[in-house]
């Protein structure tokens, strides 16, 4: 009776990790929080007014990205942060799914 009860609570484990395991990894980690940082950006800051001021020319669009950084709060940096590296791990992922591997043949 308690061998059967114990095999019925360790299964019913094993099948939730089954389930759960293919949504808690890396790249699903890395995909929420750069939706969560940038929702953050949306409620702190009007984006749309930010790209209406945008200079055309490449430098002084880095000077006005620049300036606008350094400009606002501490909690939109944090965001902005969060996005640029979970971004750059996304397309790092991304990458090394499109690279095939290399495994070298064994000599026979």
């Amino acid at each position: 009776m308690i061998d059967s009860i114990l095999k019925r609570n360790v299964m019913r484990r094993v099948r939730t990790i089954h389930v759960v395991r293919p949504f808690v990894n890396e790249t699903t980690l890395a995909t929420l929080v750069a939706v969560a940082a940038l929702w953050g950006i949306g409620r702190e800051v009007w984006v749309a007014k930010v790209f209406e001021n945008t200079p055309v020319d490449i430098v002084s669009a880095t000077r006005f990205f620049a300036s606008a950084f350094s400009e606002t709060e501490l909690v939109v940096q944090a965001l902005t942060l969060a996005t640029v590296v979970a971004l750059a791990y996304l397309a790092r992922a991304f990458v090394r799914t499109l690279t095939p591997t290399f495994t070298p043949m064994r000599a026979q």
